[in-house]
């Protein structure tokens, strides 16, 4: 009787100690991921099932809806906001480490961007991963002021110079920063040309470092996940 006792007290505190030290492998960053114009949050099914194979659990993981299905009509002023801004709040307040990583593909990278500085909450995001982002536009919209008049490449869009895009270049965005990019992307290469001043588009001012693919604007989002999850970890 003794020893079954000991035995079972000895279990018991075994069992313990592996449900602490689970909750303590558990307790990562809170992850944000934004989906790029017209897209939606399936977009990232390769990188959301890859997490979950790493450890994190469905409700650490955000991924916001956003935008209309018109890509001409979306771009960073109004109800496109909305979404992205109340899960990035929703990430940082039930967050365990206080801290959240971010993960954008085409527009989906300077609207989180934006988000986070109106928030005011660069500080707490760890890491920012830019995936086939136009941080620096898109010459198919033209260039500010003889901008394509839509939303999209308008004052509040992605029109090279435009006064988002000039205010957004200026600003801190995370702790650590990165970008993925190819020279073959179909939308920021669009014109035939990727660079804007001598640098590609899809690069954010102040990176850590920038990887390339040789891969299309939606390619880079599915296939690269192994990497976007290695670069928040």
């Amino acid at each position: 009787m003794k020893i079954t006792t000991l035995l079972n007290k000895s279990l018991l505190v075994l069992g313990l100690l592996m449900t602490t030290a689970f909750a303590q492998a558990a307790c990562v960053d809170n992850v944000v991921l934004v989906h790029g114009n017209t897209g939606s949050p399936s977009d990232w099914d390769n990188t959301y099932e890859l997490l979950l194979t790493k450890g994190y659990s469905s409700n650490q993981i955000y991924r916001p809806s956003w935008g209309s299905s018109y890509a001409a009509n979306n771009n960073h002023s109004g109800s496109e906001e909305t979404p992205v801004r109340n899960d990035i709040t929703a990430a940082l307040n039930s967050s365990c480490t206080g801290k959240i990583d971010v993960i954008g593909h085409s527009m989906g990278v300077t609207l989180a961007a934006q988000q986070i500085i109106k928030l005011n909450k660069s500080s707490q995001v760890d890491s920012f991963v830019g995936v086939a982002g136009a941080y620096r536009g898109l010459w198919t919209c033209g260039t500010y002021p003889w901008n394509i008049w839509s939303p999209t490449c308008g004052a509040s869009g992605l029109s090279i110079s435009s006064p988002f895009l000039d205010w957004l270049g200026t600003k801190v965005i995370a702790n650590r920063i990165y970008s993925i990019k190819s020279w073959n992307d179909q939308i920021v290469c669009g014109s035939g040309v990727c660079s804007v001043g001598g640098i590609h588009s899809s690069r954010i001012p102040n990176e850590n470092a920038s990887y390339t693919y040789a891969l299309g604007h939606f390619g880079l989002q599915t296939y690269t996940a192994s990497k976007q999850v290695a670069l928040i970890q």
